[in-house]
């Protein structure tokens, strides 16, 4: 009798000191190879889309921003521009340099906190801690914008809240020169470290036939050679005025994708400086009364790639459908390809390569995956969770 062996199975997660959020990868490996990996989320359900049917629409900006803390004015800035799209709204324009320049203040800081990460999961401390030490004088300039560090509540249907200071504009663009020179030096150093070559080279690797069969997006896209962006692709806020780059890199490894996020900081300098010299005088929003029925479609490309945000209005003072996209989404399901074959000690700094964020792709639905059949909807599903809650409660009270 043929006796068949079965492959051994690593479960990584749902909670695992090396993920900041919960999710479960179970890794299939032949010795140290991996061989197959099955991807698992929605560990974080918040009940984002269903909320925001709830607030009106002036309340949903602050509650989007919470999806992702990095991408937290990637997200209202997406939900804006659907239902400005829907109310046929044009903010003015200083309004649109604003948001340029915050939205690009965070791909700084976002990318930052990405490469202090990476260098802390290889055991690269130094790095860790130039990274953080340099992210620091950013999130001082979006505190001095909006009064936040992060969650900064500035974007809003018809322009923003807050404008920037006449008086700040100049010590922003002095800020800016020290944060260009750190990032020059530590690119420099990323590029020019042979450790680095050799640990991240060659691993991870994405073509960039799988990675448009994935339909990827953000960095994760430009690294395997797909030049995509949605700031040049289909201009929002000023971004169609301003002279800057996409940044792509052909291999498509760990290494590429560090190389595509380091340069990025660069070109969103160059970006935040063009924003700062050219902003013009004038209002920073337009009053809005109502938002008529119809629907819309807002797309940002946020730090991790494309946002997408769809928002539905029946005429009243909440949207009646909002849906919500992030590119983590898109972006997670590539492990399938990039994973597979390579080494156990390789998978996690993979993993992390696409700078996902589990909270992003939070999903719910229980179906019948082989005949499509729902199994519970989401009355069924409330009513278990508060069947659950009393349960406990009887347990310990």
């Amino acid at each position: 009798m043929k006796v068949t062996m079965q492959k051994p199975v690593l479960p990584v997660g749902p909670v695992h000191p090396l993920q900041e959020e919960m999710e479960y990868f179970q890794l299939t490996v032949d010795g140290e190879i991996v061989t197959d990996i099955d991807v698992r989320l929605s560990y974080n359900h918040r009940g984002i889309e269903q909320i925001s049917e709830t607030l009106q629409f002036d309340q949903v900006p602050f509650l989007v921003s919470r999806i992702c803390g990095i991408c937290s004015a990637s997200h209202p800035l997406a939900y804006v521009q659907a239902v400005e799209e829907l109310a046929q709204i044009t903010p003015p324009e200083r309004a649109l340099y604003v948001r340029t320049i915050i939205n690009e203040l965070e791909r700084i800081h976002s990318h930052i906190l990405w490469v202090g990460l990476a260098g802390h999961f290889i055991g690269y401390e130094t790095v860790f801690m130039w990274a953080w030490k340099y992210r620091e004088p950013v999130l001082d300039l979006l505190e001095a914008i909006t009064g936040n560090r992060n969650n900064y509540g500035n974007v809003k249907v018809g322009g923003c809240r807050e404008d920037i200071d006449p008086e700040l504009v100049p010590e922003m663009l002095k800020a800016l020169d020290p944060i260009a020179q750190k990032m020059e030096m530590l690119t420099k150093a990323v590029l020019d470290d042979p450790i680095l070559h050799a640990r991240l080279k060659g691993v991870g690797i994405l073509s960039k036939a799988d990675a448009i069969r994935y339909a990827v997006t953000g960095p994760t896209a430009r690294a395997s050679g797909v030049p995509i962006d949605v700031r040049r692709d289909d201009p929002y806020a000023m971004y169609g005025d301003l002279d800057w780059n996409v940044i792509t890199q052909e291999e498509g490894d760990v290494f590429a994708k560090a190389v595509v996020r380091l340069l990025e900081t660069l070109e969103a300098v160059k970006i935040v400086r063009q924003a700062l010299q050219q902003l013009p005088g004038g209002p920073v929003a337009v009053e809005v009364r109502e938002i008529p029925p119809g629907q819309g479609v807002g797309h940002v490309e946020a730090p991790r790639g494309e946002t997408f945000h769809y928002v539905r209005s029946d005429g009243g003072n909440r949207p009646v459908r909002h849906k919500a996209r992030a590119p983590s989404y898109v972006n997670v399901p590539s492990f399938k390809a990039s994973c597979i074959g390579q080494k156990m000690s390789d998978v996690m700094i993979t993993l992390a390569a696409v700078d996902p964020c589990y909270s992003c792709t939070e999903r719910i639905a229980v179906v019948d995956a082989r005949h499509g059949k729902v199994l519970y909807t989401y009355e069924d599903l409330l009513r278990r969770s508060r069947e659950e809650t009393e349960r406990i409660r009887e347990r310990f009270v």
